[in-house]
């Protein structure tokens, strides 16, 4: 997926749902957070917290919410889009502008904007055990200078690697994952370093 640099590019640019991201831009705007582009996509920030963001794809545009998991969701709108995996996050998927109702949509955004002014926020399990694939556990045993520059990494870094591989059902999938991070182990490359400022 294209990374980019203005809210209008992104938009231009959707697959699909241009339209659906025009509305709900337009209701963020009408809030106090503020505008910017993070990993390529427009985010929406409150004292340079994430609060909400929006996208599109193939089947949907909608907006997501970085801490949903503390909205009342009264309206029973809100998937969660990784089962298990997701614990905060929260989107809102509309296949049409018709789906949208202002009111409630603004409703949830104020909701999620005062939880973040109080400061609720779920924070990663760094307590979590890391558990490393067979299919990275094996490259590292067959090779001990990728093994020494994966040591090297902070325990979350390597169970971000360990993660990115296991998270796939196929064995064949995860041989692939771990053969692409291979390189940027060697390199002292975190798998999500280029999302980091």
């Amino acid at each position: 997926m294209k990374a980019y640099n203005t809210v209008d590019e992104y938009i231009l640019n959707a697959p699909s749902g241009k339209e659906i991201l025009i509305v709900l831009r337009e209701l963020l705007l009408s809030t106090e957070l503020t505008e910017t582009v993070k990993w390529g996509v427009p985010v929406y920030t409150i004292n340079d917290k994430n609060v909400i963001g929006i996208g599109a794809f193939k089947s949907y545009a909608g907006i997501w919410f970085y801490q949903g998991a503390f909205l009342k969701d009264e309206a029973s709108v809100l998937v969660n889009a990784s089962e298990g995996v997701t614990k905060s996050l929260r989107q809102w998927r509309f296949s049409s502008v018709d789906e949208i109702d202002d009111k409630l949509v603004l409703q949830y955004v104020l909701e999620a904007i005062q939880n973040q002014k109080e400061g609720k926020e779920l924070k990663p399990d760094r307590e979590k055990p890391l558990i490393i694939p067979d299919e990275l556990q094996n490259a590292l045993n067959q090779d001990t200078d990728l093994n020494d520059c994966f040591n090297r990494f902070t325990t979350g870094k390597k169970r971000e690697f360990a993660e990115f591989v296991a998270s796939v059902k196929q064995a064949e999938t995860r041989k692939k994952r771990t053969e692409k991070i291979i390189p940027m182990i060697l390199d002292n490359i975190g798998l999500n370093d280029k999302y980091r400022k």
